[in-house]
């Protein structure tokens, strides 16, 4: 007989399982084989069976999620935030945040970058005091009021062709109870 338990896993057979076949007799063979099988079927059983169970477990627990209102879109967004705030609770997370911030800090209290800001701080107040020079210029108020008087007089017909085209529909109305309506050109035919 052979020491291997029932409870034991099914080993894949390799040299050494057949050497301790090859000391058996032919019926001794038979019968640790017929054990193995029927091991086999069992184990095979209970899995079909876990599977089962399992399958009945998760239909169960969809059902139950669906009835509270837990989506698949808030697990993973659960699972996400919840993985973010490991993240951040991490000491390498930690670690690396204090390192940016010491990178941070020598950075901005370098004289280059006191420099760097005081200049871009220069230019940017040079060219606000340029632009409101120009905006106070003659010039400047010339456009201005060229640009606003073309605004007003676009706008003008703009209304006054929808209050034409609205007036257009209002009488063709009260004259047949119906809508007069512009002929439409085919897009496909250029106007001659």
């Amino acid at each position: 007989m052979s020491n291997i338990s029932p409870t034991e896993e099914a080993i894949p057979v390799d040299n050494h399982v057949v050497n301790d076949l090859s000391s058996l007799s032919n019926e001794e063979k038979e019968r640790q084989q017929a054990l193995w099988n029927e091991e086999l079927a069992q184990i095979e059983d209970e899995i079909a069976t876990l599977r089962t169970v399992l399958a009945s477990k998760m239909r169960r627990s969809a059902e139950l999620k669906r009835n509270l209102g837990i989506t698949v879109w808030k697990e993973v967004s659960e699972d996400i935030n919840q993985g973010l705030k490991n993240v951040k609770e991490s000491n390498v997370y930690q670690t690396v945040e204090s390192k940016v911030g010491q990178v941070t800090k020598a950075v901005t209290d370098a004289p280059i970058y006191q420099k760097t800001t005081s200049l871009i701080g220069g230019i940017t107040g040079n060219i606000t005091n340029k632009i409101g020079q120009m905006r106070h210029s003659e010039s400047f108020r010339s456009i201005e009021e060229k640009v606003g008087s073309a605004y007003e007089n676009v706008k003008t017909k703009v209304v006054s062709r929808s209050n034409s085209q609205q007036s257009l529909d209002e009488a063709g109305r009260s004259r047949s109870g119906s809508v007069v309506t512009s002929p439409t050109i085919p897009e496909d035919k250029p106007l001659a």
